[in-house]
């Protein structure tokens, strides 16, 4: 089964969801710079239901047209918020046939909203299982060709295995929360996270970890070398809405510890 796009339209991706969604968006942090890096768009339902209530919703008839549903959303209320920063999108790549046709339905509501493309990451969801690698390349190819940048989220865990890195080039790296837990006082997950910083710095991708939820934790990924963090500790996905002033948790992050004091390292 093909690109159902046909005359500029496409029968299988275009058209109304028969629920209503909303985004909800949540900041990823650079603390080498001390601001907001980007803003990850969360789909919620329309009264603020939480993503797996959505999900349960959508069919396999409905896959193509929720992503392509999804992405026009975000854009659309991102630029509504006043964002300045980058905007990560979720995509499902089982829903994309061809990345220059799908794709079609995004750059038209950039250009309707004002929204710059370059601006503009897309996230392969942990929650899919990659059935067809080669397909996901040329996804990933394609989107990097056309300017956008790639992430693959919560790696570690789930279907984001190591040896995706093999065939795969990325341009971020999200490691999951399983690792980042309890990292500033787990050996094992040190010895992971910093392995996880020397292959990315070899391979020349970007990590972020997400599902930072501890101060300890963020000073010790950020003396790791990982300034990219996201998480609770920073601030929750606010519903069509933005994070607060988030120099408070800067500065408890990067305050100097007293003398004779570790950063658990």
């Amino acid at each position: 089964m093909g690109c159902a796009r046909v005359d500029g339209e496409c029968r299988r991706c275009e058209g109304d969801l028969p629920f209503d969604i909303i985004m909800a968006f949540q900041p990823i942090v650079d603390l080498e710079r001390r601001e907001i890096h980007a803003y990850e768009a969360l789909v919620r339902g329309a009264g603020g239901e939480p993503a797996g209530q959505v999900l349960e919703r959508v069919t396999d008839e409905l896959l193509y047209r929720f992503d392509q549903a999804c992405r026009v959303q975000a854009i659309e209320q991102a630029s509504r918020l006043g964002i300045q920063e980058s905007l990560s999108i979720n995509f499902l790549p089982n829903a994309v046939y061809e990345p220059e046709a799908c794709i079609q339905a995004t750059l038209e509501a950039s250009r309707r909203a004002g929204f710059p493309l370059e601006k503009l990451i897309f996230e392969v969801v942990e929650s899919e299982q990659i059935t067809d690698r080669e397909h996901l390349h040329d996804i990933i190819t394609a989107y990097r060709r056309m300017g956008f940048r790639v992430a693959l989220d919560d790696f570690g865990t789930g279907y984001a295995n190591l040896d995706l890195l093999t065939e795969l080039t990325p341009d971020k790296l999200k490691l999951d929360r399983q690792l980042i837990q309890g990292c500033h006082r787990d050996p094992r997950r040190q010895a992971l996270v910093d392995a996880m910083v020397a292959a990315a710095r070899r391979l020349g991708i970007k990590l972020i970890a997400e599902g930072v939820e501890e101060v300890d934790e963020a000073r010790w990924l950020h003396q790791a070398g990982i300034p990219l963090q996201q998480g609770y500790f920073y601030a929750r996905p606010v519903v069509d809405a933005l994070a607060g002033d988030l120099e408070p948790a800067f500065a408890a992050v990067l305050a100097p510890l007293p003398a004779g004091v570790s950063r658990c390292r």
